[in-house]
């Protein structure tokens, strides 16, 4: 393959220079509450004085700017309207654009504090070219109350510097260094420090940067701002960072009205499972967690997960897990003003091992039990329905491993349980309390003796029969030692209830007061027989 027909990277950087006052007016017109013409800012505390962190158009054109102390603003503008900032809820806005944004491409990195990267690559034309996209992306993100720049490049560097100072800029391959030579230094980003330092030198544009040679400016201001030049100038350009991962398959539908009734919705959702299996059958693969996203018209996005016990095959299948998901929803799927593309990808597969299955019962039993699992999880949760598996260990709280049916239903099949004696009664209960709960002992026969009576939940039982003990010393290699040493004993009391106690630590041995002198140990019931 030639050099020429290799696809260059494309990067669309967008940036949002008002997110925070953006976001505070989005919530006023979302409650209902009035919009006001008056001038609006976000300040934040810097250095223990409050300035200005966001500004609305009508405040900016009063003069005022970022940075800038809130008692200087409120002198300038007295019916300034002035909000707090929240970081927290900024990144949150911001996170829900870059959900919105992965209806243009599944590569959308956060720029923070108020940036994306969406790496185009090979996508434009599905939207009718980079120039369509990018008029599309704006537009739509402007009727959505926010303000927006955006430019495309060769390099994420490059195009971030664009949407600083010239935005709507599209600058073809190679052509990145003509693009930014007429740019302030300022629009690269580097810092205070370093933009100061170049106006000083007499560098004032980023051509004027560029006119020197890279050991100067390295000598001078370091690798760092010398590599983020030179991205700039598209010599090169570091990786972008997704969000998520990028899925094994995606299938997705586009509506040119949008759909909102859950008919619709199933409908759409078999179609894409048909066209999802196809794709993964020539390859011989099976879904084992698939998400289904919903994008809505006012740019909420919605994706509902499920995963699978064994690789999925049949869009049946896929079509029966989503139903059990959406009817099990505690906030149900709100579809608005309706759905304008609806997502389903795998985002986890493996090839499918093919079994012999007409004459083998123990399979298709297998088959059924998993299927039941991924219904059941489906609806409840994955790590609601569990499997237990044995540990090699002595703690009775460590002996057995609650774990995910899904992943583990194999593991649990195969698992081997210590045998119990028959005509024994078992030396265990079958369940365990979450944690021991205390009881009072006033005192045993001997020091490391079990108990006459003791008080549990303020009821006193008379032991009648005491069957051990049982020593357990706790595991000092993974302790450090401050794990006391065990003695359980099976109780029986008077009314006929049979208790698993402990004593927790050795009278004289382990259970010492401040001053070094003896002290007696604790007592603890740890289940009870049935």
């Amino acid at each position: 393959m030639s050099a020429s027909s290799v696809s260059r990277r494309r990067v669309l950087s967008l940036w949002l220079p008002r997110l925070p006052i953006d976001r505070i007016q989005r919530f006023f017109g979302n409650v209902g509450l009035h919009k006001s013409n008056d001038p609006s800012i976000v300040v934040i505390k810097d250095n223990n004085a409050l300035v200005i962190h966001a500004l609305d158009e009508a405040a900016e054109r009063l003069g005022l700017y970022i940075g800038q102390p809130l008692a200087n603003a409120r002198a300038m503008c007295p019916d300034l309207r002035v909000f707090d900032a929240d970081v927290v809820a900024d990144a949150k806005t911001l996170s829900d654009v870059a959900d919105w944004c992965d209806r243009f491409t599944p590569l959308v990195a956060l720029d923070p504090p108020h940036g994306l990267f969406l790496d185009i690559t090979g996508c434009a034309h599905l939207f009718g070219g980079e120039a369509a996209l990018l008029r599309t992306l704006v537009r739509a993100l402007a009727r959505q109350g926010f303000a927006v720049s955006a430019a495309i490049a060769g390099t994420s560097v490059c195009a971030r510097t664009l949407t600083r100072q010239a935005t709507g800029t599209i600058v073809a391959d190679g052509e990145e260094a003509e693009a930014i030579s007429r740019l302030p230094i300022s629009a690269l980003g580097a810092g205070e420090i370093i933009t100061t330092g170049l106006r000083r030198a007499g560098l004032k544009t980023i051509g004027d940067v560029a006119s020197r040679t890279p050991s100067e400016i390295t000598a001078r201001f370091g690798a760092r701002f010398s590599t983020l030049l030179a991205h700039a100038l598209g010599q090169g350009d570091a990786p972008i960072n997704p969000r998520k991962p990028l899925p094994d398959y995606i299938v997705e539908k586009r509506f040119a009205e949008p759909i909102a009734t859950d008919t619709m919705i199933a409908m759409t959702l078999s179609r894409l499972a048909d066209t999802l299996i196809a794709s993964m059958e020539k390859q011989g693969k099976g879904a084992r967690r698939l998400e289904a996203a919903f994008f809505r018209t006012d740019g909420v996005v919605r994706a509902i997960t499920v995963e699978t016990g064994r690789p999925v095959t049949r869009s049946a299948v896929i079509d029966r897990l989503f139903r059990e998901r959406l009817d099990a929803l505690a906030d149900p799927l709100d579809p608005g003003f309706g759905f304008d593309m609806v997502r389903l990808s795998a985002s986890r597969t493996e090839i499918v091992v093919q079994e012999q299955r007409d004459l083998d019962a123990h399979v298709h039993d297998n088959d059924e039990l998993a299927a039941l699992i991924d219904r059941i999880a489906a609806r409840i949760g994955g790590k609601r329905v569990v499997v237990h598996l044995p540990q090699d260990t002595h703690i009775p709280e460590c002996a057995v491993l609650a774990a995910p049916a899904q992943h583990h239903l194999a593991a649990a099949m195969q698992a081997e349980w210590p045998a119990r004696a028959e005509s024994e009664p078992p030396l265990r209960p079958l369940r365990l309390f979450d944690k021991p709960e205390p009881i009072k002992v006033p005192f045993a026969t001997v020091p490391d003796g079990p108990p006459h009576q003791f008080t549990w939940r303020r009821a006193l039982h008379a032991v009648v029969r005491v069957e051990g003990p049982e020593r357990i010393a706790m595991e000092w290699w993974r302790q450090d030692g401050k794990q006391l040493t065990r003695d359980y004993f099976r109780i029986e009391d008077a009314e006929g209830l049979r208790f698993w106690i402990f004593r927790d630590g050795l009278y004289e041995g382990e259970c010492f007061d401040d001053d070094g002198k003896p002290v007696p140990p604790s007592w603890y019931v740890h289940g009870l027989f049935a």
